[in-house]
């Protein structure tokens, strides 16, 4: 259990570093190439743990399998995740970091509608505190934040969600590592066929004629100096494939739900790492959002919590 919490600490914490570096690289990057980049590279580094993983269960991937990590793929990767890195480079980090946090609340929704899973009064209430909170970082009323800036986000945290929602009955089947690396995997050679049509002169300058230089030509290798590869490991190696991967752990080593602390502890750490590194300036808005966020987590993981020990209490009796 105690190897569990570590696992938390150092995934909630290279989590709240990930928008804080990739605002840092994203002058120097197209955002698609470094979105191909550290997904590639993050799920080489997971490959060895998912063929142990597999091993261990006796597992090999089928046809349908592979077919199913192709829709993970392009929906986490492909989707989601360019729009996360589109969103950081109309945003601050801080920002990116609180709002995607709060894709819990479209989990919920997405697993009430497709998996027919019940609505609890906790998870209702944790819902509205959260878009409460997140109400109170955007100030509607005073809004100086980019509005496409907001859209991508929360295209992004949507479609992070339908991942998660998508995932839950193979996660039991496969383990969150050998999910992870695979989704990792096919999305990121989805997202090298996409890099490489760019190439193609028509496709090119149409995106070019457009304004949407990001989507013309896009580069794989291009840009890659002695100065900025440290700071592309970092993101690969440590946030995609170590963060990723201590997180699985922390799930094998306690539960999803006291895994899921990483959630909360990233909306309060994110902003204080985006004010020392970036000096990026926390509002008070901001300060009232994040408590809103952090109550509303606290609420859901308290009573999940207590339900999951009920449930464990109710089966060791009917054991007996």
């Amino acid at each position: 259990m105690k190897k569990g919490y570590w696992f938390i600490i150092l995934s909630a914490f290279l989590f709240s570093t990930m928008e804080i570096v990739l605002k840092m690289v994203s002058t120097e990057f197209n955002p698609i190439q470094i979105n191909f980049l550290r997904f590639f590279i993050g799920s080489i580094l997971l490959l060895p743990l998912a063929i142990k993983s597999l091993k261990n269960r006796k597992l090999s991937l089928s046809k349908d399998d592979v077919k199913f990590f192709l829709i993970t793929g392009f929906v986490c990767v492909v989707v989601s995740m360019n729009f996360y890195q589109l969103s950081i480079l109309y945003c601050k980090a801080s920002l990116v970091a609180i709002l995607f946090s709060c894709n819990p609340v479209f989990v919920v929704t997405f697993a009430f509608f497709l998996l027919g899973e019940k609505l609890y009064k906790h998870t209702v209430a944790s819902m509205i505190l959260s878009i409460i909170g997140m109400m109170c970082i955007l100030n509607p009323f005073n809004m100086t934040i980019s509005l496409l800036g907001i859209i991508f986000i929360i295209v992004s945290s949507v479609t992070f969600a339908l991942y998660s929602v998508i995932c839950n009955k193979r996660c039991m089947k496969f383990g969150g590592i050998v999910i992870n690396c695979f989704t990792f995997l096919f999305g990121s050679l989805e997202m090298l066929i996409l890099i490489l049509i760019t190439k193609l002169s028509f496709v090119a300058n149409f995106f070019s004629t457009r304004g949407l230089k990001e989507f013309a030509n896009i580069p794989i290798f291009h840009g890659i100096t002695l100065s900025n590869l440290p700071m592309l490991a970092y993101i690969s190696l440590f946030v995609t494939g170590l963060g990723y991967t201590f997180y699985t752990l922390a799930m094998e080593e306690t539960s999803a739900t006291t895994a899921s602390i990483v959630f909360f502890i990233k909306p309060a750490l994110a902003p204080i790492l985006a004010l020392m590194i970036l000096k990026e300036a926390i509002e008070i808005n901001t300060v009232i959002g994040i408590l809103f966020i952090i109550i509303g987590s606290i609420i859901s993981f308290t009573a999940t919590s207590r339900m999951a020990k009920l449930e464990i209490t109710e089966v060791e009796v009917n054991n007996e």
